[in-house]
Formats: C-alpha cells, structure tokens, sequence
C-alpha cells in the first residue's frame, strides 16, 4: 500500500504566534543615532528622526510606537547608548515587533554587539529591518549578512579610529595642541588658536602655587580656596585636593607642553591607558604665555618630590609642621598641646614617632617660642655674612650648577635611542619578512634591547641631575634675592622671611638645632 502525505498549512506565525493572514499591526519603533554633536550632524538626527516618524506611521500595517534616539554617542560600543539599551529592554520586554533602523554601522559598528543584540531580539520574536541594505533579520538569510555588514563597519570604525590617531599623532609631532578649555583653570582659546590667559583666573593659579610654596597641603589649599568662594575649573563651588594638585603638576602652567601624555588602549572599548614610554611622547617648550615662572614650577615639583620622600605623613598646618626633622627616625615633628584646660596651656612640639613602635627618639621637644628665637638669630648671623655668601655663591655658582655637560651627554644619548629604536623594529620586520638562524635573531635583538635600555637608563638619570640642579640653583637665587633685599637684622620672628628662606630644621640628640636654609647654607643654633 502506497505511502501517502499530506501537508497542514502553518495558521500561526512562527516568531509572533499571531494567526497567518490576521490583519495585525506591528508595533513599530525607529532607531536614529549620530556620532557627533556638531551642528551639521543635529541637521542629520533631526531628519532621521523625522523620517522613521513618517515611515512607520504612513504604513497601514505598522503601529507607530516611538524613534529611539542617541546623539553624540559613539557606536563601538552598546554600553553608554541610553536610547539604545532601552529599546532593547522594552523590545525583550515584549512592547515592540519591529525596529527599523538606517543600517548595520547606525545600529552598532562591533560584530559581537550587533549579532548579540539581533539574537537575543531575535527569540522573542523581535525583527529588525536595516532599510540601506534591506535585512530582515527575521529572514533565513539575515544573520549571514549582518556578521558581513557589521564586520565591515568595524573595519570601518578602525580605519577611522587608526586615521585620526594619525592625525592626532601628526599634531603632537608638529608642536600643535589644544586644552580642555571648559575645564582647565587660567586659559581661553585665542584668535590664533593658541591658549590666551585669562587673568582673573591665572590669579588663582598664581595663589595656589604660592600657598603651596608657603607649606601648605593641597588639602589645605583647597578648603582655603572654597573658604573664599573661588570657584574651580569646572566653575563650582567645591574644590578636591586632586584638582589642586594637578594643577601644581600641570607643566603647561609654566609655558611648555608634554604631549601624548595617554593614547587609546582599544578603538572599540575607548579604552585610556597611561603612556608609560609605549608611544612617543614630546615635548614642547614655550609653546604659549605661561602663567607661572619656570623657576617656580621647578621649585614646586622639587617641593612635592621631597614631601613625599620624607618619612611620615606632611602637615601644612602652622608656620613649623613639616619642617621640623628629627635627627634620629628622620620623622616629623608634630604639634602637641600640654595642659590644654588650664591656665598653663602651651605648644610645644616634638617627633611624632617619640613613642611610637617602642622605639623612643632620643630628640628633645621644643616650644615654639624656642623655635622662632633661634631662627632669629641663625637669620641674623646670615645676613651679618651677607656680602661673604653672595660672593661665595657667584663663586661656585658654576661649579655647583653648570649642566651643559650633562646637556650635550643627554642629547647624544636621546638620537643614541632613537636609532636603536629603529634599528630594533628593523631586526623583528626582518625576521618576520625573511627566513633566518632564530638563534642568531635572538642574540641580535637581545643586544640591542640591551643598547636600548643602558641609554635609557643614563638618559633618565641625566634629566633627574638636570633638574635638581636647575632647581637648586633657581632655590638658591631666590633666597638670595631675599637676602639682597633684607637690609637691617631681624628684631622678631618674621613670617615672609621664614618661608622664603627655611627649607628644614634637623633637630639633633643634644637639642642643637641645624637650620638648612634654601640655598644649602646650614647654620646651627
């Protein structure tokens, strides 16, 4: 007996449940997106919002439901897509039948993104309509196309990602340079494109780097400066300490510019890395109007190198926190109040590590009144010697100060690493182009590492001398200009001149005291 088939049309849809040749409207949204937020692109969001508008509502079959939109978003990436991630939410949510779309590089330029989100849509019997290229994903057919379609718009993004870090570098290369104007405090852009003081602002800088100068903390500096009402950067009324000492840091408040200070780890995550000498960084001097004397930016770099070299935690509370040493844990000395409810109150301050870990500093405490009595009289003993240590000074001047050597040494050691490095990328493009002894390959590209890296290592220890001389040397002629200028001996403790002319105060076992003033000059008293 002859086997006989018969076929049972289907009587519902597959992905919707909805019965085959039902007069239903899909309920119907749209996606915009541009990547920009320039003028010329709000024309293009506009228009693309208003024309899925009108798509979808002029179609009898179609329910009008909403146009998703994301403007000035990048589509590398789906996780800070808002109108994005909550289409997706109401469509799994079962509130949407459609999304029509421009194309495959509007709705995502990451393959894995893009085929993620069209499966997981997908299941729920979610269709998407890529109206450019005329993908249903619904289609036997789409999925295919779409991993072509989005594979070419990441190729894409990482063209135009790898076109303008090119340009970018190009720039750097150039000397050319922009700031975050919005947010960084002293400048505006000018007509040339350059940066343009502002000088109500550069007042501010100009007294952040002198209370930090004066002892200050970058804590302290900014509850001083919220005290006053001075607002910051971003143009509010709270100051963090990170923001102040940024600014210390920040070498373009001195007129110069270090470039390429980041890069890109990843075109598609954005994601930033700190250049740590992966990419080539420059360095460009007197770029535009500094607000901040080199000489000072120097000193203010010198001065946070050598807080955070110091044992124990720096204080800027009071003229004396931070500059008191101890002679036996090279700790601080830290303010301690006695008899603080009666009439015998007084401070006097000591190490802070006096009784700390059972190991007792053998220095003794001293009160402030001791304090500035003998930093009156090692001033005094000074200045009596003033025309002996000016000319001392001008004497050793160069000796003590001269970098020119380490100068020329410096240069030939930076085109020493510039060749090698090229040197070093020719050996590994030839040993991937060209068959050769492995063996052979290995020592060669190990002795030049070798080249490499000994350069590099005199190269830093070169800048690192240059600097500290340079900065010792502007120290020095600083406090000697505040000597020049002090004509007649101190009478009493003077503010000004303390912090113009003290660096530290090494307090010795036998309670002598070593006043190291700024210049290197060490008077005990």
């Amino acid at each position: 007996m002859a086997t006989k088939v018969t076929t049972i049309p289907a009587t519902l849809h597959r992905f919707t449940s909805a019965p085959i040749g039902a007069q239903t409207k899909r309920r119907t949204a749209g996606y915009a997106r541009v990547s920009t937020d320039k003028e010329e692109q709000q024309t293009s969001y506009e228009t693309q919002v208003d024309y899925y508008t009108k798509f979808i509502t002029e179609r009898s079959d179609l329910e009008f439901i909403t146009v998703y939109t994301d403007e000035g978003i990048s589509a590398t990436s789906t996780k800070k897509r808002d109108g994005f991630n909550q289409m997706v939410q109401d469509a799994l949510d079962g509130k949407l039948d459609l999304i029509v779309t421009k194309s495959v590089s509007r709705f995502a330029r990451n393959t894995v993104d893009s085929l993620q989100t069209v499966r997981e849509l997908k299941e729920k019997g979610v269709e998407i309509f890529f109206e450019e290229q005329n993908i249903w994903t619904l289609d036997s057919k789409g999925e295919l196309l779409i991993t072509i379609m989005s594979s070419l718009a990441q190729e894409e993004s990482r063209s135009i990602s790898e076109n303008t870090t090119w340009g970018q570098r190009k720039r750097f290369a150039d000397g050319k340079f922009s700031l975050p104007y919005k947010q960084f405090l002293g400048y505006k852009r000018g007509e040339d494109g350059l940066p343009e003081i502002i000088p109500e602002e550069a007042e501010t800088v100009k007294f952040i780097y002198r209370l930090f100068l004066e002892g200050k903390t970058a804590h302290g500096i900014s509850k001083i400066l919220m005290e006053q009402n001075i607002p910051s950067p971003a143009g509010k009324t709270t100051w963090q300490p990170q923001t102040v000492l940024s600014i210390l840091q920040n070498e373009k408040y001195a007129g110069n510019a270090l470039l390429q200070k980041g890069y890109t780890e990843d075109f598609l995550t954005k994601k930033r890395r700190k250049n740590n000498g992966e990419i080539p960084q420059y360095w460009v001097e007197n770029s535009h109007p500094g607000i901040i004397e080199p000489e000072v930016f120097d000193m203010v770099q010198a001065e946070i190198k050598r807080r955070n070299s110091r044992k124990g935690r720096f204080s800027g509370v009071g003229f004396f926190a931070s500059r008191i040493i101890c002679a036996d844990c090279n700790g601080y000395f830290g303010a301690k109040v006695w008899h603080s409810t009666d009439k015998y109150r007084r401070v006097i301050w000591q190490c802070n590590h006096k009784f700390k870990n059972g190991e007792k500093c053998s220095t003794p405490h001293l009160t402030e009144d001791e304090i500035k009595s003998r930093f009156v009289n090692a001033v005094n003993r000074l200045l009596i010697e003033k025309n002996n240590l000016v000319a001392d000074f001008e004497g050793i001047n160069n000796a003590l100060f001269d970098t020119a050597d380490m100068e020329k040494e410096s240069s030939e050691l930076q085109n020493e690493m510039s060749i090698v490095a090229e040197m070093i990328e020719k050996c590994i493009d030839d040993n991937a182009h060209r068959k050769q002894d492995q063996g052979e390959y290995n020592q060669r590209y190990s002795g030049l590492v070798d080249r490499f890296e000994k350069a590099k290592t005199r190269h830093t220890e070169l800048s690192e001398q240059i600097q500290d001389r340079t900065t010792r040397r502007r120290a020095a002629e600083s406090f000697l200009s505040v000597v020049r200028k002090q004509k007649a001996l101190l009478a009493e403790f003077d503010e000004q001149t303390w912090f113009a002319t003290m660096d530290c105060i090494p307090v010795q076992r036998d309670g002598r005291l070593v006043f190291r003033f700024k210049d290197g000059t060490e008077i005990e008293g």
